[in-house]
């Protein structure tokens, strides 16, 4: 399966953020691909750096504005398209939400963030609720999708609990960067620990695994921090974590890449984690603690 991943650096203005995408998607479709991966909260500015109460005012239904828009452009192409978009439930209950449109436009399904961060510059407890859909792949004419958003990226159960469900691909939408005092090690520690833990997904469930990060750098509005400088380094890691496709940090860039979705079988075959588990000993990872 072909698969385009598009890692882009955003601006304040919405249309020509999604004007890019749109062009960028095009380029994917031209070029063979059957799969489409956006990073996370595409359209716009990663707004969490600050909490603001009128940034609510982004968020959109889905159905919506935005899974129309797409989906009349996968349905153009041809291509199942995962979108990333702020979510309005209800008032005043919000979600960062993931969204698999297929082939003919129409939604495939949804997953909500489960695991919501609050850190410095990234605020996203003051807006999203945490995810209440569980981890369940999306089935589409392509496969079954493992999406997963972001801060789920480094927990081993979450990546876990798609492949147990039948997940054939796990797919992170990511928006993720560095905080510009760091020193340039710290900076490569951060890096080199999400490139390895998703890896680690990789190799634990012998499934890919498209990491699609957003790049450039966006200034923090409050002038707490001196705002991100994301990382890209979207990248395709294969059923034993090998590298097979990487971006850069620093520049807009279109990933098209072949994934071989029959060497998750001949991985499995050599490496039986699946079979070696010790589900009988297992019952303590339900607990925040052990002491």
């Amino acid at each position: 399966m072909k698969v385009g991943i598009i890692q882009q650096a955003n601006s304040a203005d919405t249309r020509s953020n999604i004007d890019k995408l749109k062009n960028n998607i095009k380029s994917c479709a031209a070029q063979g691909c059957e799969l489409v991966v956006l990073q996370e909260l595409h359209n716009g500015l990663y707004f969490c750096q600050t909490e603001d109460p009128s940034l609510f005012d982004q968020a959109e239904n889905i159905p919506g504005p935005s899974t129309e828009e797409f989906g009349k452009l996968a349905a153009e192409f041809q291509i199942v398209l995962v979108l990333s978009l702020f979510e309005k439930r209800a008032p005043g209950l919000y979600h960062n939400t993931a969204v698999v449109i297929e082939k003919d436009g129409t939604i495939a399904g949804k997953y909500r963030k489960m695991h919501i961060p609050d850190d410095p510059a990234y605020y996203e407890k003051f807006y999203f609720t945490p995810g209440d859909l569980g981890f369940t792949p999306i089935q589409t004419s392509i496969g079954k999708l493992g999406v997963l958003v972001c801060w789920d990226q480094w927990y081993p159960e979450a990546a876990r609990l798609m492949a147990l469900a039948g997940a054939e691909i796990l797919i992170y939408p990511t928006a993720i960067g560095w905080e510009s005092t760091d020193s340039f090690d710290e900076k490569q520690k951060q890096l080199d620990a999400w490139i390895i833990s998703q890896r680690g997904h990789a190799v634990a469930n012998g499934l890919p695994v498209i990491s699609c990060n957003r790049t450039g750098y966006e200034s923090d509005p409050s002038g707490q921090t001196n705002g991100i400088h994301f990382w890209g380094n979207s990248f395709v890691a294969g059923p034993q974590g090998e590298i097979i496709a990487n971006a850069s940090n620093e520049h807009e860039e279109i990933l098209i890449v072949e994934i071989d979705k029959n060497r998750t079988e001949t991985v499995r075959r050599m490496w039986p984690f699946f079979r070696d588990r010790r589900i009988d000993a297992f019952e303590n990872l339900t607990q925040r603690y052990l002491l």
